[in-house]
C-alpha cells in the first residue's frame, strides 16, 4: 500500500512539473495554424497531430529544464510564493529532472524528424532552434529568462514560429498571414509569463533573475499584461484587413478583450501568491481566443 501511494505521489509530481494549466500556450498556435491550412483545403491530420505533440513536448521539456535550472541557480526557495516546484520541494531529485528534460526533448526531436520528412530542411532548422531555445531559457551560460529576454522568446516561439510552422508543414507553402496571426497566441503567452513574473518579482530580484518586471517594476508588468491582451485582440483585425477580407468571422476572437476583464482586474489589484489564479485564467483566455479565431476562419463568409 505504501509503495502504491509513493507511486501515485511520484506520478502527480511529474504532472505538476509539466505545469498542465499553461500547456494551452502550446495548443493555441497549432490550432490556429491548422485552421488556416484547412482554410486552403490543405490540412493534414497526422501532420497536425505531430505538430501538436511536438509543441507540447517542447513546452514540457522547457518546463522541466526550468524546474531544474531555477533550483540550481537558487531562484526556487522555500519562500517561493508560486505553485511548488518539483525539485525544490524534494519530490524529484535534480538528476531525475535533468534526465527527464533530455528524454522529453529527445522525444520532441523524434516528432520533429517525422515533420522534417514532410517539410524538409526548414523544419529541421526550426526544430533544432526551438529545442536549443527551450534549453537556453533558464540553462546555459546566458539564460534568456535571467537576462530579461524570456518575454521575447515566448512571443516568437509560442506565436509566429509555432503557428506559421504548423501551417507550412501542412500546406508546403509559406504565407505571412499565419505569421501575423501567430502574434495573437504569442502575446497571450507573454501575458501568462507576465503574471508569473509579477508574482515572483521579489524572489527573482533576490536570485538575480532580471526579468522585465524586475528591471522596470510591477507597474510596468501590469502595463505589459494589459498591452498584450489589447494587442492580441487587435491581431484578427490586422489579419483580415491585410490578408483575408472574406474571413471576417474570425473577428469573434476580438471579444477576448471583454472576457479578459476579470483576470485584468486581478492582475492590477493583487500581488504575490494571490496572482496564482491568473496563470490558469490567462491560459484559458488563450485557448478561447485560439478556438474562436480558428472557428471563425473556417466559417462561411457572411
Amino acid at each position: 500500500m505504501r509503495n502504491d501511494m509513493a507511486n501515485i505521489l511520484g506520478f502527480k509530481a511529474w504532472i505538476l512539473a509539466a505545469r498542465p494549466k499553461t500547456l494551452w500556450a502550446a495548443v493555441g498556435p497549432v490550432m490556429i495554424g491548422t485552421a488556416m491550412a484547412q482554410g486552403e483545403g490543405l490540412a493534414h491530420g497526422p501532420v497536425a497531430a505531430a505538430c501538436l505533440l511536438g509543441a507540447i513536448l517542447l513546452q514540457i521539456g522547457t518546463n522541466f529544464s526550468n524546474d531544474y535550472s531555477d533550483f540550481m541557480k537558487g531562484a526556487d526557495t522555500p519562500d517561493r510564493v508560486g505553485p511548488a516546484r518539483a525539485v525544490a520541494s524534494g519530490w524529484i531529485t535534480p538528476s531525475q529532472m535533468l534526465i527527464a528534460t533530455w528524454v522529453t526533448f529527445s522525444l520532441a526531436a523524434l516528432v520533429c524528424g517525422y515533420l522534417v520528412m514532410r517539410g524538409g530542411w526548414p523544419l529541421l532548422a526550426l526544430g533544432a532552434i526551438s529545442i536549443a531555445a527551450g534549453l537556453a531559457y533558464t540553462a546555459g551560460p546566458y539564460p534568456l529568462a535571467y537576462r530579461g529576454l524570456g518575454d521575447l522568446f515566448v512571443l516568437i516561439f509560442f506565436g509566429p514560429v509555432a503557428t506559421a510552422g504548423t501551417y507550412y508543414v501542412q500546406t508546403q507553402a509559406f504565407s505571412w498571414a499565419p505569421v501575423l496571426a501567430g502574434l495573437g497566441p504569442g502575446l497571450l503567452s507573454v501575458a501568462i509569463l507576465t503574471v508569473n513574473n509579477l508574482r515572483d518579482v521579489e524572489g527573482d530580484r533576490k536570485a538575480g533573475k532580471k526579468t522585465l518586471v524586475v528591471r522596470f517594476g510591477p507597474k510596468y508588468g501590469r502595463f505589459q499584461y494589459a498591452a498584450c491582451v489589447v494587442l492580441a485582440s487587435a491581431i484578427p483585425y490586422a489579419v483580415v484587413a491585410l490578408f483575408a477580407p472574406m474571413r471576417g468571422n474570425t473577428l469573434m476572437s476580438c471579444l477576448i478583450l471583454f472576457a479578459a476583464w476579470p483576470v485584468m482586474r486581478l492582475v492590477f489589484t493583487r500581488t504575490g501568491r494571490d496572482l496564482n489564479p491568473g496563470l490558469g485564467m490567462t491560459a484559458l483566455l488563450l485557448l478561447v481566443y485560439s478556438m474562436t479565431f480558428s472557428m471563425g476562419w473556417l466559417m462561411p463568409a457572411p
